[in-house]
């Protein structure tokens, strides 16, 4: 089975885009079930879905803004650590292509 915490072994900073508001609502329970939370310690579930979040290795995530979404767009200009982009649509469903 294809877990969020899996998903950390990509290394560098990993990032899951969310195609529509029913997968965010779903990878949100799904992040909630692995234990992660956000860094103040709300449950997914109790938060506002988005169609990007950062997974953290400490097992929180967060939300990316404004230029987290430029970022995304443009991972190649992003300085430090790389960036790595996950299709979660895809990741569900097993396909290999998930990594953008």
């Amino acid at each position: 089975m294809r877990t969020i915490t899996n998903l950390l072994s990509l290394g560098g900073r990993v990032w899951v885009y969310l195609s529509s508001t029913a997968l965010a609502k779903t990878f949100l329970k799904n992040a909630e079930d692995e234990g992660f939370t956000f860094g103040d310690g709300i449950k997914p579930t109790e938060r506002r879905t988005s169609d990007i979040f950062a997974l953290n290795p400490e097992l929180t995530i967060h939300y990316v803004g404004y230029m987290g979404h430029l970022a995304f767009q443009s991972p190649d200009h992003v300085i430090g650590e790389p960036l790595t982009r996950v299709d979660y649509e895809k990741y569900l469903a097993g396909r290999d292509d998930y990594v953008f």
